[in-house]
């Protein structure tokens, strides 16, 4: 299958409306107070669902309390989280009871966080640059041996280079946003755009499906 595609970043009605014309499958709000893409509950909500039902809504946190972090979800309707940061396992999974949980992870944390989340339900992995938001692209070369089926890929995607990450480590979803940005939290609908096609032109193009 074509890998399903996030953009991120997402802080306003006209975004999330472009955003879902253009095909995306998700949006991300994010609610980290060190953001430069930081949002409120209410503007997200506005935002979600001006999009549309059948796009996700992601709640973005960063080493956030629980509680916290179950509150602005409420509250902004999002339907999943993706979670940064230093979480112990028993806060993912009381999450997870929730909201289906992305959990990231930076590329030296990979192959344990894949053993630890093998299997579980509502926890999907998510593998970021150890800068998040940052446009630096990983090595994906690198990182296929280790890289675990059904897991996301972010960190400096780009309508330029998103289909040779997804025939390198062919991920079930991709996540942009600084590629996707004219601002940090304004998007560039014509990049935006541009990124979707080209993850959905990577169907029948000999790309592991």
């Amino acid at each position: 299958m074509t890998p399903r595609v996030k953009v991120c970043g997402t802080t306003n009605v006209a975004d999330a409306v472009q955003a879902a014309e253009a095909g995306a499958d998700a949006l991300g709000f994010i609610f980290a107070p060190v953001s430069k893409r930081l949002v409120t509950a209410k503007a997200a909500r506005e935002a979600g669902l001006a999009a549309g039902p059948t796009v996700a809504r992601v709640g973005v946190f960063l080493n956030q309390g629980l509680d916290e972090v179950l509150r602005t979800a409420e509250a902004a309707r999002v339907s999943a989280v993706q979670v940064h940061g230093s979480l112990p396992g028993l806060y993912v999974r009381h999450l997870a009871a929730y909201y289906p949980v992305l959990r990231v992870v930076r590329p030296d944390e990979l192959t344990g966080a894949a053993r630890e989340w093998a299997g579980v339900p509502g926890v999907t992995l998510m593998l970021d640059a150890p800068e998040p938001g940052a446009g630096r692209p990983l090595d994906w070369a690198a990182l296929r041996a280790d890289f675990p089926a059904g897991a996301w890929l972010a960190g400096g995607l780009g309508a330029a280079n998103v289909a040779q990450a997804i025939s390198e480590l062919n991920p079930a979803g991709v996540d942009a946003v600084s590629c996707l940005e004219r601002a940090p939290g304004r998007k560039e609908p014509a990049a935006v755009r541009a990124f979707v096609e080209a993850v959905r032109g990577t169907a029948g193009a000999g790309y592991p499906q």
